[in-house]
C-alpha cells in the first residue's frame, strides 16, 4: 500500500490533507483515483489508513478510515557518522542505514576522504539528492520517522558531535577484541557509530577519537568495505537490542 508522510497539522480528527510533492506523485505516478486507500504518518508516531476523496492541483484531500500507532521505531537515537566515499556508495549507505533504523546521518569529510565538494551549491545539492533517498526508504520501509542527512562535516566538526551521544563507537581494522555488546549497557538511548571512508580513518583520526571517548570495536577478522561496515554494525545494534 502506498504510504506517505504529513505534517502533524494537515491531520484533523477525520481527514488528512496532503500537499507538496506527493500530489503530483499520487496523480501523475501513481494515478491514484478517488477511492483508493493509501498509509498516510503524521511523523508524531501514528499511522493512518485513508481513503482519498477529492483532489485539486495543490492538495489530496483523505478521509481517515483508521489509525494506530506506529511500532517501526528504534528505542535507540542512533546517528551514522559515515566517511564520504565516492561514487554512488552513499546512496547505497543511506537506503540500507534508513532501513536499519537510525536518526540521523552526517556525512564526513576525513584525511582519506577522495570526493570533493565543489562549495555550498555542491554540498546543498548532494544533500537535497540525499534526503530524497532517504524519504523514500522511509516510505518504503514503514518508518515513522523521516531521518534526516546535513551537510557534510569535518572530521574535527563530526567527533564533536558524536562525543555528545551516550555511546559513540569506531570499527577499528587493529581492534581484535572489543565488541559492539560489551558496550551496549541498559539504559543508554543514544548511540552515534563512525564508519571511515575508503581506506578507513587515519590512526591519527582513530586515536583523536578514543581520546575523545569514543569505543574502538571490532566487526570480525575480515577488513569490510565502506559500504559494508555501517550496514553490519547497525545490524549488530540492531540485533543486540531487539530490534532485528
Amino acid at each position: 500500500m502506498p504510504r506517505f508522510f504529513v505534517d502533524k497539522s494537515n491531520v484533523t480528527a477525520d481527514s488528512v490533507n496532503i500537499t507538496g510533492d506527493d500530489v503530483n506523485h499520487i496523480k501523475r505516478v501513481l494515478r491514484l483515483r478517488p477511492g483508493e486507500i493509501i498509509t498516510v504518518n503524521d511523523l508524531d508516531g501514528t499511522d493512518y489508513q485513508v481513503k482519498l476523496e477529492s483532489f485539486d492541483e495543490e492538495s489530496i484531500y483523505g478521509s481517515i478510515i483508521s489509525s494506530c500507532p506506529n511500532t517501526t521505531e528504534s528505542m535507540l537515537d542512533i546517528t551514522l557518522f559515515q566517511g564520504l566515499p565516492k561514487s554512488d556508495k552513499m546512496d547505497l549507505i543511506i537506503q540500507k542505514s534508513v532501513e536499519l533504523g537510525v536518526k540521523k546521518i552526517v556525512p564526513v569529510l576525513t584525511e582519506r576522504t577522495i570526493v570533493k565538494i565543489s562549495g555550498e551549491k555542491d554540498a546543498r545539492n548532494k544533500v537535497v539528492r540525499w534526503q530524497r533517498i532517504a524519504l523514500e526508504a522511509a516510505k518504503q520501509c514503514n518508518r515513522g520517522f523521516i531521518p534526516q542527512v546535513v551537510a557534510p562535516v569535518d572530521f574535527d566538526e563530526a567527533l564533536k558531535m558524536a562525543a555528545e551521544a551516550e555511546l559513540g563507537i569506531i570499527p577499528y581494522e587493529k581492534e581484535e577484541e572489543a565488541r559492539m555488546k560489551s558496550h551496549l549497557k541498559s539504559g543508554i538511548r543514544t548511540v552515534a557509530v563512525m564508519i571511515g571512508p575508503e581506506g578507513g580513518f587515519s590512526e591519527g583520526e582513530v586515536q583523536r577519537a578514543i581520546d575523545a571517548g569514543i569505543k574502538p570495536v571490532t566487526l570480525g577478522p575480515r577488513i569490510l568495505r565502506t559500504e559494508t561496515a555501517g550496514i553490519v554494525a547497525l545490524s549488530i545494534i540492531g540485533y543486540e537490542i531487539g530490534d532485528i
